[in-house]
C-alpha cells in the first residue's frame, strides 16, 4: 500500500482524555518492563512498509539521524513504487540501505515479510493508506518492534477503539511509538506552547485554522478506468476514499487540528460544520466520482465553551489561505505562519498582530529547526536510551478529532467527541484480509459512481 506525495519526494507529513477512556504511560507506573534495544554496537535497522512520497521521505529523516540506523527490507502493493523508493533511497544513502530483491515484497501480505526480516526492538514504518495501520501495528507489536506510523492513524470509531488498545499494549512491552504529527517537533512551536502556558496571551479564549488551497493530492477522482483493479485504484486514489484516508479533510487539516488542541492542552467536545460540493465534473467532462466535498468550516467546542473554527477548502482560483492562530484575553499569536507548521511562529499583544504590538518571534527560518527530522530525532534517542515515548494516543484522538469534524459536516449533524469515538460504522472491515482479488470497500454503481454524503439526508453515518 503507498501513498503519494503532497509536495517534494522527501516531505510528509500528551496526553489523552476523552470519552471516558484514559491510557498512557502512566497506567504502567511502577510495572517493570524489558528494555528491548540491545545498546552498544548494535545499529537499528528498518523496514518501510509503504513507499510512496511519504514512506520514502520517512525513511530519509531516519537513516540522517545520528546513529545511522540501516534500511534491510520494504514492502509495497505496487512494484512501481517500491522501485522508484528503493532506487532514490539507495542513491543518497548507499552505506545505509542494504534492501535484495529477496527483502522486497510486494502484495497486502508484504507487512509481514517485511517485518520478519527485523529483529525485536528495530523499527517499523507505517506509511500506507490509514485502513491498514491497525493491521500493521498489531503484527508489530506481535513481533517486539519499535514503529513509526504516518497520520492520520484511524477514520472511524471502530478502529481508533482498536488502536487505543493496541497502545496500551505496546506499552506494556516497552516500544516507542512515533505518529508523523511533526508540529509538535517544531522548536518554534514548543517554545511558543511554553510562552502561552505561561501565560503570555493570556487565557485563550479562540482558535482558528485555516488550509484553502488548490487541487491536490487525489482529493478528485474520476471514474476507475477499469486497471488496475476497483482495491488497487482506490489505494492509488487513497484521498478520494473515506476508507482509505478519511478524505481531504482527514488528510489535509489534521495538523492543524492537532497543534491547535495542544496549545489548548485539551481536546474539543463537539462540534458542526458547514460543507458542500461546488463542481462534479471535471474539466474534461467526465464526473468527479470521489467522496469529498470540496469546502469544510467546522466550530469545535471545548469543555469550557472557547471555540476553534477549522476552514479548508480545495478548489483551484479561491483565495489561498495556509495559517492557524490562536488568541487570548491579553494577545493573540499567529501558531503557524505558513504551512502546517511554517516559521516564524510569535506572539503579540492585543489582537492585531503588527510589528509595533509584537511581543517574541521564533528564530529566523535560516536556523535548522526541520520537524520532520526532530520527530525522528526524538524516537531515536527514546530507543537508544530507553524513554518513554509513545505517541499513539495522541495520534488516535487527533484523528478521531478531525473526523469529528468531518462526519459533523458530512451529516449536517452536531456530533459529540464521545459520540465518534463510539460510532459504529466501520469503513474498511477486514483489511487485515485483503489480497489483490478482494473487492473494494466501496463498490462502484452502474454509472461509475461512489456513495457520497448527503447532509441532512444520511444523518447517521458518512455514505
Amino acid at each position: 500500500m503507498t501513498e503519494t506525495p503532497q509536495s517534494s519526494p522527501f516531505s510528509r507529513r500528551d496526553f489523552v482524555k476523552a470519552a471516558g477512556v484514559t491510557l498512557g504511560a502512566s497506567a504502567l507506573s511502577g510495572v517493570s518492563v524489558p528494555h528491548v534495544f540491545a545498546q552498544g554496537s548494535d545499529q537499528l535497522r528498518i523496514a518501510l512498509i509503504g513507499c510512496g512520497g511519504r514512506g520514502t521521505g520517512a525513511v530519509v529523516n531516519a537513516l540522517s539521524q545520528a546513529c545511522k540506523p540501516k534500511l534491510v527490507a520494504m514492502s509495497d502493493v505496487f512494484q512501481q513504487k517500491l522501485d522508484n523508493s528503493y532506487k532514490s533511497i539507495k542513491a543518497k544513502f548507499t552505506d545505509q540501505v542494504d534492501v535484495p530483491e529477496d527483502r522486497r515484497f510486494i502484495g497486502f501480505d508484504g507487512y509481514k515479510h517485511a517485518m520478519d526480516a527485523l529483529r525485536p526492538g528495530d523499527i517499523a514504518i507505517f506509511t500506507t493508506p490509514l485502513a491498514f495501520r491497525w493491521v500493521h501495528f498489531q503484527y508489530a507489536i506481535e513481533k517486539g518492534l519499535n514503529v513509526f506510523m504516518e497520520k492520520p492513524v484511524t477514520a472511524d470509531g471502530p478502529t481508533s477503539r482498536r488502536m487505543l488498545a493496541m497502545a496500551k499494549q505496546a506499552d506494556a512491552k516497552n516500544l516507542k511509538v512515533g505518529v508523523g504529527l511533526m508540529s509538535r517537533h517544531s522548536h518554534a512551536m514548543q517554545e511558543l506552547h511554553k510562552r502561552i502556558q505561561d501565560g503570555e496571551i493570556g487565557e485563550i479564549n479562540m482558535l482558528r485554522g485555516y488550509r484553502m488551497q488548490g487541487v491536490i493530492g487525489s482529493a478528485f477522482s474520476e471514474p476507475w478506468p477499469g486497471q488496475p483493479s476497483e482495491l488497487l485504484w482506490q489505494i492509488s486514489r487513497f484521498h478520494s476514499f473515506l476508507w482509505a484516508s478519511g478524505g481531504a479533510f482527514s488528510d489535509f487539516y489534521i495538523h492543524h487540528v492537532d497543534h491547535l488542541c495542544w496549545l489548548k492542552n485539551t481536546w474539543p467536545v463537539k462540534c458542526h460544520g458547514v460543507g458542500g460540493r461546488t463542481v462534479r465534473t471535471a474539466p474534461g467532462g467526465k464526473p468527479w466520482v470521489d467522496q469529498n466535498f470540496d469546502s469544510y468550516s467546522v466550530e469545535y467546542t471545548f469543555a469550557d465553551g472557547t471555540k476553534m473554527f477549522l476552514d479548508g477548502r480545495c478548489m483551484n482560483g479561491a483565495l489561498p489561505l495556509y495559517s492557524s492562530y490562536a488568541h487570548g484575553s491579553k494577545g493573540m499569536a499567529i501558531v503557524s505562519k505558513n504551512g502546517d507548521c511554517g516559521r516564524p511562529s510569535s506572539t503579540y499583544k492585543g489582537q492585531n498582530p503588527t510589528k509595533e504590538n509584537m511581543l517574541w518571534t521564533s528564530p529566523d527560518t535560516k536556523i535548522p529547526d526541520d520537524p520532520y527530522f526532530n520527530e525522528w530525532q526524538d524516537l531515536t534517542d527514546a530507543i537508544l536510551n530507553n524513554k518513554p515515548y509513545n505517541e499513539v494516543e495522541r495520534g488516535v484522538m487527533a484523528s478521531v478529532v478531525t473526523s469529528m469534524g468531518r462526519y459533523a459536516t458530512h451529516t449536517a449533524q452536531e456530533v459529540t467527541l464521545d459520540e465518534m469515538l463510539n460510532h459504529e460504522h466501520e469503513y474498511a472491515p477486514g483489511a487485515d484480509k485483503f489480497t489483490m482479488d478482494s473487492p473494494a470497500p466501496v463498490v462502484a454503481d452502474a454509472n461509475g459512481l461512489y456513495p457520497v454524503p448527503q447532509p441532512g439526508i444520511k444523518t447517521k453515518r458518512e455514505f
